[in-house]
């Protein structure tokens, strides 16, 4: 039987205005495994009214009450591993490692969430008058927009609202199409039987050919005060835009050109390890995935001959076999986007390593190539698929200058077993994000997340994403009668 979710608003499930319904597609079969309620402009509305009547409430809540939501949903969470394995594996197409990865930093996020509720939200500062008692305080917005992805859903639907709701704001949330019941609908899933209050959290789901209107809508909205968006930059250049526009501050976390640089002093089997990680978990398709594998002059024969029989023998396919670690990608379409760029490196000169050909469906296969130059599609544009490119440097400054020679700046891993010389390397790398001794994806629940230039601006995680969805307002006290001059 097809699954189908309607809207959630106001703490009930409310079919579209229109009637109107939007599939839901799993990658791998190419069936159609649920339908949603297709939101239009007016569904916006409602529920950006259900989040704007419900935030008085959630802000005033007692923090050991709100505190207690976060930790609750938290241990839900950790108890739905394998309904999370099902969703991801029928909506995107992720394995089932990758999934139970998405639930263990998800509840993380929720318990950094809960952690943050107690922390400090202000500071006394130093007044003029001593008569005076000055400070600064940090206080919820009021409604938060948040558009969550499809590719880590569990992860990126649980960031999308817990930092707004330990805030002490309210959220509506339009999921990604491509996975509207991971990212959307199963996070409000586990807060409402948390103990959410009804309305704090919405989701409005859409249909593919309306997301745009959607999108925009929900940025309109005047009740909304900020607005929170991971996905491509393309988009967030769009929603940036709109949220400007309006004098709403954003934080939009976007795509990546991402680096792994091997020095000449790394060990090279670690290296291959770590680079195959970084490349091909989740088939590429993670914001923090390297598609660029920078490796010194004197380990590149080493690590090419190493590294591309260790690709050469990934499993791939079915994203329900244990043993899977190339899955399909999220549509057809993008393991097309993938072949594509792979035609137009090749036809300019590039070498195919490992892998190439067509796809079969939404299965690409993982691919390695050499020679990418400028000139290249793939050059300065974001793979998001298993597929990379190998490059010899001559020395740190070459090494540095590849690494910088994008738009994007989100992360980047030094793999050396000279931590002072990694650490000289990273300070002149322009990216949000870097890694010493270590690959590019990683993210914990308590750090400042995010990036640079084309990869976005504003920060998640631990405190800094508390103040991302908080307003500062300087509050004093007389504590004697003021003087005037007339």
């Amino acid at each position: 039987m097809t699954i189908h979710r309607d809207l959630f608003i106001g703490g009930r499930e409310v079919p579209a205005v229109s009637g109107r319904r939007a599939e839901d597609h799993n990658p791998w079969t190419g069936e159609v495994y649920a339908t949603v309620a297709a939101g239009g402009a007016e569904d916006v509305r409602r529920a950006v009214a259900a989040a704007d009547a419900a935030f008085p409430d959630w802000a005033a809540t007692g923090p050991a009450e709100r505190r207690a939501v976060f930790l609750k949903a938290a241990d839900i969470l950790d108890s739905r591993g394998d309904d999370a394995a099902t969703l991801m594996a029928q909506e995107a197409g992720g394995s089932r490692p990758w999934a139970l990865f998405n639930v263990q930093l998800a509840a993380g996020m929720l318990r950094e969430a809960a952690a943050a509720v107690t922390a400090p939200r202000g500071e006394v500062l130093t007044p003029q008058d001593d008569g005076t008692l000055s400070l600064a305080v940090r206080e919820p917005v009021g409604v938060v927009a948040a558009f969550a992805p499809w590719n880590a859903p569990v992860i990126l639907g649980t960031r999308a609202v817990a930092a707004p709701l330990a805030a002490g704001n309210a959220v509506v949330v339009k999921p990604s199409e491509d996975a509207p019941l991971a990212c959307g609908y199963f996070v409000a899933d586990v807060l409402r039987e948390a103990g959410l209050p009804d309305g704090v959290l919405n989701v409005v789901s859409n249909a593919r050919e309306d997301a745009a209107e959607v999108a925009e809508a929900l940025v309109d909205e005047p009740a909304v005060r900020a607005v929170n968006f991971t996905g491509s930059t393309n988009v967030g250049r769009r929603i940036g835009d709109l949220a400007a526009h309006r004098l709403k501050p954003a934080v939009l976390e976007l795509g990546g050109k991402n680096s792994v640089v091997v020095l000449d002093d790394a060990d090279v089997d670690h290296a291959v390890d770590a680079a195959t990680f970084a490349v091909f978990m989740n088939a590429g398709q993670i914001c923090m995935s390297a598609d660029r594998i920078l490796v010194h002059a004197s380990l590149a024969q080493e690590f090419t001959e190493k590294f591309t029989a260790k690709v050469a023998s990934l499993p791939q396919g079915d994203p329900g076999q244990p043993t899977t670690v190339i899955g399909p990608l999220v549509t057809a379409a993008s393991a097309e986007r993938v072949a594509a760029l792979i035609r137009d490196a090749v036809d300019r000169g590039a070498e195919v390593l490992t892998g190439g050909g067509a796809p079969e469906g939404a299965v690409h296969p993982a691919t390695v190539l050499a020679g990418v130059a400028p000139g290249m599609e793939l050059y300065h544009g974001e793979a998001f698929g298993p597929l990379c490119a190998i490059t010899a440097f001559a020395d740190d400054d070459e090494a540095v200058a590849l690494a910088n020679d994008t738009d994007h700046g989100l992360t980047c891993g030094i793999l050396t077993e000279n931590a002072t010389h990694g650490l000289a390397v990273a300070r002149r790398i322009r990216t949000g994000i870097v890694h010493v001794g270590d690959q590019s994806v990683a993210d914990e629940p308590q750090v400042p997340f995010g990036g640079f230039k084309a990869s976005g601006y504003g920060r998640f995680g631990g405190r800094w994403g508390i103040e991302a969805f908080s307003n500062t307002r300087w509050v004093t006290v007389a504590t004697r009668h003021p003087h005037y001059p007339f």
